[in-house]
């Protein structure tokens, strides 16, 4: 059965653009490089924290971004002017199953902080949400590509906590993205607020087309360049890139072992980063010093950098409600 895209959007296939490849390659490469920081991280050769916050975050962040507006993108011009199901549910079932790995092995390789809705399990979700859209007249998408990236200039800059609610704590909801406090995770891309530059890259293709633009773009050469090569094979490059990128820290780190970093510092730099992600910084720095504070004086420090006590343990859980409270 056609969609009806087929009256609303474009009666006829769009055309193929190969700067896409290049530029899905190009963030490809660039999140590869933060990576590469997070690994070295990881392996103690740099700051606890350190990929997480300043300029690595915001680098992060745009690649993210980036990403996703060339999801809404693609799924525009792969199913104009119908939806073509068989290929849609091959390549949704290809991203889901490697989403699932993901979550599975990191659940073991990293219990406390394993990806339970990373950037794949995003790209899958929004994917489903996208071909509403297609079935959906412009000016609707348009709406509600305005109202969503409008919630998010509130959410961020003008009323943080209007949109959050603890009830969504919990990781079977926080992949809504409208949690207070969401667990620690590697990978934490909630639909919200990153719908937005999906949507953005969906409302942009679709005012684009009867322009003429996109014949143009089409007319782009981008060759046999190796971004080019990499964005066509997208999904491998994600799932094969991270294993050799740790195995090379991991080599570095038996050649050449990394100076052992200071507890506290240590702590209060990830500890930093980690509530950054949804509070301002003067009250993390706040926060962050009462709970180091009360977990040296309950002599619960070092069991807990060690991991020796959980983050769900109830004294850590009592301790950082009370610090919570007082950095308000």
């Amino acid at each position: 059965m056609k969609a009806p895209a087929t009256e609303t959007y474009a009666s006829v296939k769009p055309p193929r653009i190969g700067l896409l490849d290049t530029a899905r390659g190009v963030a490809l490469m660039a999140m590869a490089t933060y990576h590469f920081t997070w690994d070295m991280e990881f392996m103690g050769y740099l700051t606890p924290g350190t990929a997480e916050t300043g300029w690595l975050k915001l680098y992060a962040r745009a690649i993210a971004s980036t990403f996703l507006f060339i999801v809404g993108v693609s799924l525009v011009l792969a199913n104009t002017p119908e939806i073509r199901w068989r290929t849609f549910w091959k390549r949704f079932a290809m991203i889901a199953a490697a989403a699932l790995a993901i979550s599975v092995v990191t659940r073991f390789v990293f219990p406390n902080e394993w990806i339970f809705f990373g950037i794949l399990h995003c790209i899958a979700a929004l994917s489903l949400l996208g071909l509403v859209f297609l079935r959906l007249p412009l000016p609707v998408t348009i709406v509600v590509t305005a109202v969503v990236t409008a919630a998010w200039a509130v959410d961020t800059w003008i009323a943080p906590d209007l949109l959050r609610s603890p009830i969504f704590n919990p990781r079977y909801l926080a992949w809504i993205g409208l949690a207070e406090m969401p667990q620690r995770s590697n990978d934490y891309v909630p639909i919200f607020p990153w719908a937005v530059p999906f949507l953005l890259g969906m409302t942009a293709t679709l005012l684009a087309m009867g322009t003429g633009l996109l014949e143009r773009l089409a007319r782009v050469g981008t060759g046999s360049s190796l971004p080019a090569k990499a964005g066509r094979h997208s999904l491998a490059f994600y799932l094969i890139h991270q294993p050799v990128l740790i195995a090379i820290a991991y080599g570095l780190s038996v050649v050449i072992p990394p100076a052992k970093p200071d507890p506290v510092e240590s702590y209060l730099k990830q500890c930093n980063a980690s509530c950054t992600m949804q509070e301002g910084e003067a009250l993390c720095r706040s926060f962050c010093q009462c709970t180091l504070d009360k977990l040296q004086k309950e002599n619960l420090f070092t069991e807990f950098q060690s991991g020796a006590v959980k983050p769900d343990d109830g004294r850590i859980l009592a301790l950082a409600s009370e610090c919570s409270v007082d950095a308000q």
